[in-house]
């Protein structure tokens, strides 16, 4: 008689949403769960060496050695096409004390794509190579270098070649959003796909897309044939959810939700705070409520409020719903 054995997550990396996982949402979401480390959102790189102030502001743990308040480490994302610019600015974000470089190829952005940037660059595996290996000469050997892709941008049929130009270029990590450019973030994710890129490529692979629980999480191990995960909007839906996964902790109550929320409120940045609670809350709750009913009940209560102690009492009122 056989023994089911239940896959096994061996690394768990928060993925970089761009105008959704900034610096206090990386806060948050690090310090109630043990990610191994997190990807900036994509710092634009055209045809310039940025000024260091650029950096800092996508990525403002640079202070702190680039780590989070509870001292998980943080990789900055560049997205760009020029391999000569993407080289030079990558070598500024590990001076900076990046922990490594990622290259994004996998953003779908329509206004990124139409300024070649992106998932675009699927369309052209050639390039994909120039600019790893450009970057790769500029860093050296010893800097990780890592790079985020879909599985093509119409369809997966370059996916090979894209792959193979990745590892040609001795890139170390290897993120695989298992749908294309042309399938943006509807389901299903195909994640049989990265398991035939594993059988054949001696590189560490991250599977990523459409894992929102526990079962999707053994469910993409197994089909993907890789233990290491990146979890995108399924980490804003259910907060917990990479302990979930990698600790087999319980989803966080609501009751408990609830407080995270009020804390969320407490947190600070430069400008105009209470509109960057209202706002960002409200943008929170539409991936809460995917798992949380009480989410929707509380968005529907507060989408016209931008007063921030109004906003808590809601928090307050829902709390034992």
């Amino acid at each position: 008689m056989h023994t089911l054995v239940k896959p096994q997550v061996k690394k768990i990396i928060l993925a970089p949403m761009e105008g959704v996982a900034d610096e206090l949402m990386r806060q948050l979401l690090t310090s109630l769960n043990s990610y191994d480390f997190c990807i900036t959102e994509f710092v634009r790189i055209v045809d310039a060496l940025l000024p260091k102030h650029v950096f800092q502001r996508m990525c403002p743990e640079l202070d702190n050695g680039c780590r989070t308040q509870s001292g998980t480490p943080l990789r900055m994302q560049l997205l760009g096409q020029e391999p000569k610019w993407m080289a030079e600015n990558a070598v500024r974000a590990l001076e900076m004390g990046s922990h490594g470089i990622d290259i994004n190829f996998g953003c779908p952005a329509k206004a990124v794509n139409k300024s070649k940037g992106g998932a675009v660059l699927l369309n052209e595996p050639e390039k994909i190579y120039q600019i790893l290996a450009s970057i790769r000469a500029a860093i050296g050997e010893n800097a990780i270098l890592s790079a985020k892709i879909r599985l093509g941008f119409n369809d997966a049929s370059k996916l090979d070649e894209i792959v193979s130009a990745v590892v040609s270029a001795n890139t170390n990590q290897l993120t695989i959003h298992a749908r294309t450019k042309q399938d943006g973030y509807r389901p299903p994710a195909y994640w049989h796909f990265i398991a035939e890129v594993k059988k054949k490529y001696d590189i560490e692979i991250f599977a990523n897309g459409e894992i929102w629980n526990k079962a999707d999480a053994d469910n993409c191990i197994t089909q993907s044939q890789t233990s290491n995960l990146m979890l995108g909007r399924g980490a804003l839906a259910t907060p917990n959810l990479a302990n979930v996964i990698k600790l087999s902790e319980a989803p966080m109550p609501w009751r408990e939700l609830s407080s995270l929320l009020k804390y969320y409120s407490d947190l600070e940045l430069q400008g105009d705070k209470s509109y960057y609670f209202s706002s960002r809350l409200k943008q929170w709750l539409r991936y809460l409520k995917l798992q949380y009913p009480q989410a929707e009940t509380l968005f529907n209560a507060i989408k016209v409020l931008k007063n921030k102690d109004q906003i808590l009492h809601q928090i307050d009122l829902i709390a034992n719903t």
